[in-house]
């Protein structure tokens, strides 16, 4: 099996670092602020932060799948000669279509917002300023589509570490506004100002000045695109669109129908509370998977075939591992987290109930995708699909019940209750999961194990 080089080690190993940033202001953004909110809003005020937020991350489908594809036609021009021309062409013509879909989206939210009113559509007319921070999280979002574009450049070239870098200082920013907003005038308004400008912030600078400075060869290139072009990047970029959509679309989708069809508000809290957990364990997953991606991309646009075999076998067995793992920690967990973590401001409703709900369109977000990618890139990567798939099977069969059965004895005979229980559960654990995962601290062990995995 092909050799896992040094660079190519550090490069995804820069990546993993960068996402853990990211990972950490999520943890923050999701997590941590949450109580803080509830400790100067009504939990009908909390629903309306989880409702704003939820459609403003709607937005993210906006680019309809650009994103993906413009990554994917960067990775494509390094296995060419003029490489640099390529990348500047298609720079200035895929930022002349993101400014006119993010026009576009700006003109057609504004039009909505004069025909629908939010605050009623959604049940917050008691809500003060909802509907101006609706509006505000919305055009927001809209305006930092063409972000995008410029990330997707950053990953290509081995930059993704800054561009994310960038990102969470102004999400840090962002985050320390909406504490001193909410703490100050316990506003909502306030709040999602705070949020939104911690988003447009870094997106200017990367745009505007840090993109040329990086890449000066992308200059101010701003060729003509015509209809032909156009059709065909859209059509290239339909694949990452479904994607999008399952993976983002679906999730906050059901946080606006919550607010729009249920008129009880505590319901789209308890809702919104639920998903932000599946969000989170969605959110990173796919952060570690963005770094592989990237080297994966390369070995696929230079025809490297056995690397990419090689890379792709073992970075899914050590991804599904990691996602067994956490999960098998948040199904144990979860119902003393939850009421730690909103201070029983809101009861947790019964485990079969939306949780339930959010468990079962999880799971059919999850077949969705393993459909799609067993016949689309599984069969085409692996010379053993059915062995690997098999093996991941096995893998989160075994991992999960294990980790939550252990978390279930672990919270069962460890006595206390509160934030001390919770964190003592939570420590041993670890401990005991360290403790089962030691063998494969040994370098022989790994390496057996490596040759074994079917690829």
């Amino acid at each position: 099996m092909t050799s896992l080089t040094p660079s190519r080690a550090r490069r995804i190993l820069g990546g993993w670092s960068a996402n853990f940033i990211i990972l950490v202001l999520a943890l923050t953004q999701q997590i941590i602020l949450i109580p803080l909110f509830l400790k100067y809003w009504s939990g009908d005020t909390l629903s309306a932060w989880l409702t704003i937020f939820a459609a403003g991350n709607l937005v993210l489908v906006g680019d309809a799948g650009l994103h993906g594809w413009s990554l994917n036609r960067f990775l494509s021009f390094k296995s060419r000669d003029d490489c640099d021309r390529r990348t500047r062409r298609y720079y200035g013509a895929a930022s002349r279509l993101f400014t006119f879909i993010t026009a576009l989206l700006a003109m057609l939210l504004l039009g909505l917002f004069v025909v629908i009113t939010p605050s009623h559509a959604l049940g917050f007319s008691g809500e003060p300023g909802f509907d101006l921070a609706f509006m505000i999280m919305m055009l927001g979002m809209v305006v930092t589509l063409p972000m995008n574009l410029a990330s997707s450049l950053y990953r290509a070239r081995g930059l993704y570490g800054r561009v994310v870098g960038v990102q969470a200082w102004g999400t840090a920013f962002g985050q320390l506004g909406q504490v001193v907003g909410v703490i100050v005038t316990g506003s909502l308004l306030v709040v999602v100002v705070a949020y939104v400008a911690g988003l447009l912030a870094p997106a200017a600078f990367v745009l505007f000045a840090d993109a040329r400075r990086q890449f000066p060869f992308i200059g101010r290139s701003r060729p003509r695109i015509s209809m032909r072009w156009t059709v065909g990047q859209f059509a290239g970029a339909f694949p990452f669109a479904v994607m999008n959509f399952a993976e983002v679309g679906l999730t906050y989708v059901s946080v606006l129908l919550i607010g729009a069809f249920v008129s009880d508000r505590i319901a789209i809290a308890q809702w919104g509370l639920t998903r932000t957990i599946a969000n989170l364990l969605r959110g990173l997953c796919t952060q570690m998977t963005l770094p592989l991606a990237a080297e994966l991309g390369h070995d696929h646009a230079i025809g490297a075939r056995a690397s990419l075999q090689g890379l792709y076998a073992r970075g899914s067995v050590f991804l599904i591992l990691f996602v067994s793992v956490v999960t098998s920690g948040t199904l144990a967990f979860w119902g003393d987290f939850f009421a730690i973590w909103t201070h029983g401001a809101i009861a947790l409703i019964s485990r079969l109930g939306p949780l339930g709900a959010a468990i079962a369109l999880v799971s059919s977000d999850v077949i969705a995708q393993l459909g799609i990618l067993f016949t689309i890139i599984v069969v085409e990567t692996l010379d053993r699909p059915l062995r690997h798939t098999a093996l991941l099977v096995a893998i989160v069969l075994t991992v999960v019940p294990l980790g939550a059965g252990l978390g279930a004895l672990i919270s069962h005979r460890l006595p206390g209750t509160g934030i001390v229980h919770f964190l003592g559960e939570c420590v041993l654990w670890l401990v005991a999961m360290a403790l089962l995962a030691a063998p494969l601290g040994r370098k022989d062990v790994r390496e057996r194990l490596i040759v074994m995995i079917p690829r």
